[in-house]
């Protein structure tokens, strides 16, 4: 009898861990076959063909928002919300000039995207291109930065955290793919409409009183300065977004999910 014990025992935990093994192998297959039915399901209910394919293509962008979280690991999709870019550059001026700068953004970080709202959106199949608008009631970015620049001989370096939250916000988005399926994808991001801004940016000026200062001004007079920045703000944005959609979107087999 106490012999039969241990024996038994082996023999039941043995079981219980082939059922776990056998339960989990299925539990991942399941998840593969409800992530791709899930997809299909979406995107399959949009026909090319149709007249309302746009529209289709819109409400699919938006029930895509339970996936902007978690992205889709199988098909090396990274999570929207948040969605970090590691490296993006701006440069303006001649280095050698009397006024240039170059601006750095690292380990940037960008939130709001799960509660956004696709409210166009318009295929160009000859151009291989979409374009679609979005809004945001909030969206939020913060990261580390780095400013080298020279002003009539005076060179000024700057270095440190930054962080910006736009409200009532939307931007259009405009991805094309320069080839056939595969090849890269160009982004350009333009902004429509900023309806308030709360910025800050760590070591602007010598000395906390005056960063302050600087905080202060900046989120008074931002809509004196937005035609004048915001070129720049599409441009940083495009080049952080072709490389993220790059990344996540280059090989998507689309017309695995997508009916003509």
């Amino acid at each position: 009898m106490s012999q039969q014990w241990p024996s038994n025992c082996i023999w039941f935990l043995t079981h219980l861990l082939v059922m776990f093994l056998f339960a989990n192998h299925l539990a991942n297959a399941s998840s593969q076959i409800d992530v791709d039915e899930d997809l299909r399901h979406m995107l399959g209910r949009c026909r090319k063909s149709d007249e309302d394919f746009n529209e289709c293509m819109r409400q699919v962008f938006n029930d895509l928002r339970a996936y902007f979280t978690t992205g889709v690991p199988d098909y090396n999709i990274k999570p929207f919300d948040p969605h970090r870019c590691g490296y993006v550059e701006l440069r303006r001026g001649d280095s050698q000039g009397l006024g240039s700068f170059r601006l750095i953004l690292r380990n940037v970080s960008e939130f709001g995207w799960a509660r956004s709202e696709v409210t166009k959106f318009h295929a160009d199949p000859e151009d291989h291109r979409i374009v679609y608008a979005q809004y945001f009631p909030e969206k939020s970015l913060e990261g580390e930065y780095e400013f080298a620049g020279k002003m009539l001989g005076t060179e000024i370096k700057r270095r440190g955290h930054w962080n910006l939250t736009l409200f009532d916000y939307s931007q259009t988005t405009s991805v094309r793919r320069i080839g056939e399926p595969g090849s890269l994808i160009k982004v350009h991001v333009e902004v429509d409409r900023i309806g308030g801004m709360e910025l800050h940016i760590e070591n602007l000026l010598q000395g906390q009183p005056l960063n302050q200062l600087a905080d202060g001004v900046i989120n008074s007079m931002w809509q004196l300065g937005l035609p004048f920045i915001k070129p720049m703000i599409n441009e940083l944005v495009s080049t952080a977004f072709t490389d993220i959609f790059n990344e996540s979107f280059r090989h998507f087999p689309l017309e695995k999910f997508l009916f003509t």
